[in-house]
């Protein structure tokens, strides 16, 4: 049995238009002169959908009118669906700003039904929408649930056996089905109101007056005809944009805007089974005669990912670090790198300490709170003397440095910027105690081309307190120089 999740969102020509005031208050849409969606505070004065624009002035005269723009809801939906394409690729419109979702292949990846549910709708709450989420057997009795309006009690949407659904919608109003709308005086003329009335009329007589697209209608929502999806299909290349309600004035205040980008951005990476390594986010400031250039705030990666909480941890730390030059408007965020995804290698013995990911999260998280040049990698070069073999550079390819980094498992990982001369007790150097060497010695001799020779004999040595230094001696002139170089962990 399949599962369909139901999203409709009664509130879309509100809530798609929301750039246009800022803060609440009594807003209602007009499609035609007539009402079709309506704030809460405009609903609490009177106004009732269907209403007429006059009626409107005259009982709630402090209204804010807005004209309904079709185009701003589907781009709306648009964004809806492609934040949502994350959880499953069968994502498909359908009428009345609704969409639905086949999630029969996603339970056991998002911890079951319930979880599953709660996730597609935390998730289009955070798009800032005020979704009717239902599940059922069928797709079209999902849409039913989903755009059936609850009275005094809340309606129950969520059923995952037939013989549940079926009795759930013979409990709806037949006025919900698109298909009957031409029929709804003659319908109510023989008493029919509810889908159980309906279906309980002689199909013959049904198929005469009716046609035949009521009985296909009934029959999927019933699971008794088979359904055809057209499935949507995300876009090659991601880049999506963000009017904001009001101006901002400091960047960490964008983040919560910008996690709806993510979002979207998140939907279309799973869907595309793509992972980013570097994205970009455009800060808009002021456009006219007072234009200002847009903050660019690029996001670089060192391993590829997809989840939207890791990006939008890198992205908050990013923008705690800038200071804007003028409040933003607007927001801006496109893919610019991105790589085939990746699944996660699953080993029998975990290392310690972590995957080789969680260390590159925290090498991207450190990077993003201290800056590109605040994290140094290795970066070693090919000379054997260790003041110049030993450089570090701002951690770029960090995994790259960790490769190499186990070429010189000899010498230890903290060099001192400038050797220390030692005192020699007993023909034994001294540190704190009497050293004694453990291993060595590795002969160097280099440096004759550059006018920086080097005659050195280096040894690992052990001091009384078991702790192990590197240290080298010196093998100019005949008095014999001891130096401390290194400190092991």
């Amino acid at each position: 049995m399949r599962s369909w999740i139901g999203v409709h969102l009664p509130l879309l020509p509100l809530e798609s238009l929301r750039p246009c005031w800022s803060g609440p208050g009594r807003h209602v849409i007009l499609d035609r002169e007539h009402v079709t969606a309506m704030s809460p505070q405009a609903a609490h004065a009177g106004v009732r959908i269907g209403m007429r624009r006059a009626g409107v002035q005259m009982i709630c005269p402090d209204a804010a009118l807005h004209e309904r723009d079709q185009a701003k809801e589907r781009e709306a939906l648009d964004s809806i669906a492609l934040a949502l394409l994350q959880y499953t690729p069968e994502v498909a419109f359908a009428e009345h700003g609704s969409l639905l979702l086949d999630v029969t292949a996603s339970l056991r990846a998002f911890g079951g039904r319930l979880a599953l549910v709660r996730l597609v709708r935390r998730s289009v709450d955070t798009l800032g929408f005020t979704p009717q989420v239902s599940m059922a057997p069928t797709a079209q009795g999902a849409w039913l649930l989903a755009v059936a309006r609850s009275g005094r009690r809340p309606a129950r949407r969520r059923t995952v056996r037939m013989n549940s659904m079926m009795r759930l919608l013979d409990a709806l109003p037949c006025t919900l089905l698109p298909q009957v709308q031409p029929y709804l005086q003659w319908l109510e003329g023989i008493g029919c109101k509810r889908l159980a009335d309906l279906r309980r009329l002689p199909r013959s007589g049904l198929l005469r007056r009716c046609g035949q697209n009521v009985l296909d209608a009934l029959d999927r929502a019933y699971g008794q005809a088979a359904e055809l999806h057209d499935w949507i299909q995300p876009p090659q290349h991601f880049a999506a944009r963000l009017e904001l309600p009001d101006r901002i004035e400091h960047a960490e205040s964008a983040l919560f805007a910008a996690r709806r980008l993510l979002l979207q951005m998140t939907g279309w990476l799973v869907a595309r089974q793509l992972a980013v390594s570097r994205f970009l986010l455009l800060l808009e400031h002021e456009r006219g005669r007072s234009a200002i250039a847009p903050t660019p705030l690029e996001i670089a990666l060192a391993d590829p990912a997809w989840q939207e909480e890791h990006l939008t941890r890198l992205l908050k730390e990013r923008l705690a670090r800038i200071e804007l030059v003028a409040p933003v408007i607007g927001l801006r965020l496109e893919a610019v790198q991105f790589s085939a995804m990746l699944p996660p290698t699953e080993s029998l013995f975990p290392e310690p300490g972590g995957t080789p990911v969680d260390f590159h999260r925290l090498l991207e998280l450190l990077k993003a709170r201290l800056g590109d040049h605040g994290v140094l990698a290795p970066a070693p070069q090919a000379d054997h003397r260790p003041e110049i073999s030993n450089a570090w550079a701002p951690d770029s390819t960090a995994k790259h440095a960790q490769v190499q980094q186990a070429g010189y498992a000899e010498r230890p990982f903290w060099l001192l910027r400038q050797p220390i001369e030692l005192i020699v007790r007993d023909e034994r150097p001294f540190y704190g105690s009497t050293l004694r060497t453990v291993k060595g010695p590795e002969r160097i001799e280099c440096g004759w081309w550059d006018g920086r020779l080097i005659m050195r004999d280096y040894f690992v040595a052990q001091a009384e307190n078991s702790k192990f230094y590197w240290i080298y001696r010196e093998r100019h002139g005949v008095e014999v120089c001891w130096f401390l170089q290194g400190l092991f962990g």
